[in-house]
């Protein structure tokens, strides 16, 4: 695994060694976009992340990250752990029901507000973000320490993402700030929870999560980043 920069320049993301990223070393890129072009030379879209690279092919499998985690839990054979099933027969479809809300709501959610053009749009991704988040909190209130229960599933992770850069970037910066996750008990406890998966905490940088948004440029132009909140309980 390569992890670029946080801050997002003008050329996009950068490979590197500084704030906890990486050089590249299978290519030597500098940038992203170098990568999107070597699998496809007249690509002229955005280089986002993550991308799924297949060294064999040298060519990108994949760069959504819901699909990729899919991927990861069924698409390697024999070179994946077998015994971890984020997507169990049982469950696919509360699971897939559970992501078509949580998606537009939540996880898109707070991008539609944070760049949006107009109050209507604003206020109506804000109205949903913070719906979905209640609604979260009320199913959370029968004691279940996933979102399905007892076994940890792909909503988690989908849920997951979204809660730790809440915090430290979508209250203050897209301006979803009408609560904390803090200020949710029994969303926060989830949020610990999740933190106390084999392997989660790992991948978990809050000052590379802070430093990466507040460089948009589009939202924050002369890129002041907050010295606050202290959220180093999350990672």
């Amino acid at each position: 695994m390569t992890v670029v920069e946080p801050q997002l320049g003008a050329q996009g993301w950068r490979f590197g060694e500084a704030t906890a990223a990486d050089r590249d070393l299978l290519d030597g890129a500098h940038y992203l976009h170098q990568i999107y072009t070597r699998a496809a030379p007249d690509f002229t879209g955005r280089a986002t992340v993550p991308v799924l690279w297949n060294k064999k092919t040298a060519t990108i499998v994949n760069n959504e990250s819901a699909d990729i985690v899919r991927m990861f839990n069924s698409g390697f054979g024999d070179l994946a752990d077998n015994r971890i099933d984020l997507y169990p027969a049982a469950l696919r479809e509360r699971i897939d029901a559970l992501n078509a809300s949580l998606y537009p709501r939540l996880n898109n959610g707070v991008y539609r507000a944070g760049f949006a053009t107009t109050s209507i749009s604003y206020q109506q991704a804000f109205s949903e973000v913070f719906s979905q988040l209640d609604e979260l909190e009320l199913m959370l209130s029968d004691g279940r320490t996933f979102l399905l229960g007892e076994r940890l599933t792909e909503s988690d992770i989908q849920l997951f993402v979204t809660l730790i850069r809440f915090d430290v970037a979508y209250h203050g910066l897209f301006k979803c700030n009408l609560r904390r996750v803090r200020d949710y008990p029994l969303l926060n406890r989830y949020l610990k929870s999740m933190l106390s998966v084999s392997g989660i905490r790992e991948t978990v940088n809050i000052e590379h999560i802070k430093q990466g948004y507040y460089s948009i440029t589009a939202l924050n132009p002369n890129g002041i980043v907050p010295a606050g909140p202290d959220l180093s309980e999350y990672g």
